[in-house]
């Protein structure tokens, strides 16, 4: 795994340059990266989120295009449009934004269900169908789809099967003073964004995340992992718990992690690391805990504090 988390160490070091002070947040972003699977990215304006998604598509040679959603935009404006063409006599596909290797999907909940419904086919099946005809995603590809949390005029919130195909969400917060200080000093003459260079191509992503799905899971591990996501649907707080494509997603998150960290074995201690950012979304909590003020995130945190962790060896047997 020396491989991937010598990449991983080069994509953080360029996406450190303009994101300041939250190497948290930037490791999950390559982690999702490293699984090829979508990011919602939700938090107040002004803190990077838009930013965050164009220095990750600066920092790869891959083609990015980003969607700014709006109540008024139709699916045919994300997926694309089958033309007449008068010279050929023919119809002719002129492919929507949502085909290309990075999508920002910005402000996703402006848009209406009829139009996030068009998401739904692109992110699980990494493909498009128009008139018919199917249109394969070039690879990687990764959505990172933005939101804001306190707006609720004019927006439409996502609907738990569009929610469950997100790999993992995460938050920037507010910066420190100090690193609020670097950010103003490091953006006084140029953007740091209009430094940065590819630093890895596409088919090192592919690569990268081909390594991903070698690294070992213990049985005792898959185990805790289920067993995390079975107690979020057995919870009295909870409506509706995660789908085993959740469980799916915390073992592959586990797996990008560990490879990170250059291991070719998955830890109960990853899997902790990534519980609330994988299965915390996918939840939708009940009426009553609501009125309690209780958070998604605080359910799955305490399900992982009340779920024991698996003891003994985690490598597998050839390794050993």
């Amino acid at each position: 795994m020396t491989d991937v988390k010598e990449f991983s160490a080069r994509v953080l070091e360029s996406l450190g340059k303009v994101i300041i002070g939250k190497s948290q947040s930037l490791e999950l972003l390559v982690i999702g990266l490293l699984c090829q699977g979508h990011i919602l990215i939700e938090d107040v304006p002004g803190v990077g989120k838009t930013m965050l998604a164009r220095s990750l598509a600066r920092s790869l040679d891959c083609t990015f295009n980003r969607i700014q959603f709006t109540p008024d935009m139709l699916p045919s404006d994300v997926t694309g449009v089958s033309v007449f063409n008068q010279q050929k006599n023919d119809f002719e596909f002129r492919p929507g934004p949502i085909i290309g290797q990075v999508i920002l999907a910005d402000e996703i909940n402006r848009a209406t269900p009829k139009t996030q419904a068009a998401l739904l086919e692109a992110m699980e099946e990494r493909q498009v169908t128009v008139d018919g005809v199917t249109h394969a995603m070039p690879q990687p590809y990764i959505v990172l789809a933005t939101q804001n949390p306190i707006e609720y005029e004019g927006t439409f919130p996502l609907p738990e099967a569009q929610l469950d195909r997100f790999l993992l969400r995460m938050r920037l917060g507010y910066p420190g003073i100090n690193d609020e200080i670097r950010i103003m000093d490091d953006q006084q003459l140029a953007h740091p964004l209009e430094s940065l260079t590819p630093i890895a191509s596409a088919n090192e992503v592919v690569a990268m995340s081909k390594a991903v799905r070698q690294v070992y899971i213990s049985n005792a591990v898959k185990r805790y992992i289920v067993e995390l996501s079975t107690r979020t649907r057995q919870s009295k707080d909870v409506y509706l718990g995660a789908s085993p494509r959740g469980s799916l997603s915390l073992a592959r998150a586990a797996q990008a992690r560990a490879a990170m960290r250059g291991r070719d074995h998955v830890l109960p201690d990853d899997v902790k690391a990534l519980a609330v950012s994988v299965l915390a979304h996918r939840i939708i909590v009940s009426a009553a805990a609501r009125l309690h003020d209780v958070s998604s995130d605080k359910i799955v945190q305490e399900i992982v504090l009340s779920t024991p962790a698996p003891g003994g060896t985690f490598e597998s047997a050839k390794a050993t």
